[in-house]
């Protein structure tokens, strides 16, 4: 990669812009980007406001607890009001509320929630508390299920029969597929690091072919971000759609097969619900029946509440790329990081959030940045 050793050079950053620009030429372009992580980072580097006029860069459903429904709330909440459980879950999911209530409100009255930083810290919860059933809410796309799917044959191994896992996965090729048909006309998909580490580049060859949508797997410095849209633009001005990879220094063609066998290992692919979406075919994972003892929503047969969505909040309509944060009714009033309505505003990926955070101009910012 060229610029690998200055990911914050102003001249870099500069000769980039105008490579946009010349690629660009004026045309109209389109691009989304389908991780959280690209999504903060675009924001605190103000590269929309370094791209040429016409040229547009969207958000879609790239922040696994934004796209995570509220059902999933609500069983969570459920099973965390059952009487003998400790629920094990990454800190974005205390605050994000569902129909009625949270995991946050649930500690608050006095149920067993517990954060954790990893699945080797809910396993430690387990060990630690035999008495007790452990449920880790297993939110995140391919980038999280591998580790996941060891935690189950780390519990299978040591005859760990009070840890289960509440699977609310979700794979990102099957929805980026579906947003090629959406109401957003787009040209170019800026695809997830992260996950592409995983899976490699291959899963998104149907997206460039029979779609004819530009796909370049992008790293997170905002010169990795530059370079991936400096490469968008010139597939799209030269006609052409394709899968190419900016982010070489860690992301292979392969991807990481012993990853990839381990998740395919315990999971299977299902249709599954994104929130604001709606249903999208093999989109989801849940547990292969070998380890279905350690489903939790087969475990613990639990009343869940109806699902209701907070009236005003249009969390589905950005994650489409529909719809800027800005737009919503609630953005800055209602729903604020401290009091959110939607989960969009909730983690520290979404959309909302990364457009409340950054919401004031970032225009001296960068150009001190070229001046550098």
């Amino acid at each position: 990669m060229k610029y690998i050793d200055e990911f914050r050079s102003g001249k870099a950053a500069g000769r980039l812009k105008e490579e946009i620009a010349a690629a660009a030429a004026g045309r109209p372009m389109t691009f989304m980007e389908v991780c959280g992580t690209h999504t903060m980072s675009i924001a605190r580097n103000g590269i929309r406001e370094m791209l040429p006029a016409g040229m547009r860069l969207i958000s879609g459903p790239g922040c696994p607890v934004c796209v995570t429904p509220n059902g999933t709330i609500d069983h969570a909440v459920a099973l965390a009001r059952h009487p003998g459980i400790i629920i094990a879950t990454f800190g974005d999911m205390v605050k994000v509320p569902g129909s009625t209530s949270s995991l946050g409100q649930e500690r608050a009255a006095g149920r067993s929630v517990r954060v954790v930083a990893s699945t080797l810290d809910a396993l430690e919860l387990a060990r630690n508390n035999p008495e007790m059933q452990v449920v880790f809410i297993g939110v995140g796309f391919e980038t999280t299920a591998p580790t996941i799917a060891a935690s189950i044959i780390t519990a299978e191994q040591e005859n760990l029969n009070n840890y289960s896992v509440l699977s609310a996965h979700k794979v990102v090729p099957p929805a980026m597929e579906l947003l090629c048909r959406g109401r957003v006309a787009i040209d170019g998909f800026l695809c997830p690091g992260h996950v592409s580490a995983v899976i490699g580049s291959s899963p998104y060859r149907p997206i460039a072919e029979e779609h004819g949508i530009a796909c370049v797997i992008g790293g997170f410095e905002g010169l990795d971000i530059l370079q991936s849209i400096a490469m968008l633009a010139r597939q799209v001005a030269g006609g052409d759609s394709r899968v190419e990879i900016q982010y070489r220094r860690v992301v292979r063609p392969e991807g990481n097969p012993a990853a990839v066998a381990l998740m395919e290992k315990v999971f299977r692919p299902v249709d599954s619900v994104w929130r604001g979406i709606g249903m999208i075919t093999a989109s989801g994972l849940v547990m292969r029946d070998a380890y279905r003892r350690y489903d939790a929503a087969v475990r613990f047969p639990v009343t869940v509440e109806e699902t209701k969505e907070a009236a005003g909040c249009i969390c589905g309509s950005v994650l489409q790329g529909i719809s800027d944060p800005r737009e919503c009714p609630l953005f800055g009033d209602g729903c604020l990081p401290e009091t959110p309505v939607g989960p969009c505003m909730v983690s520290s990926e979404g959309a909302c959030a990364a457009a409340f955070r950054y919401r004031v101009s970032r225009r001296a910012d960068i150009g001190q940045m070229h001046d550098a």
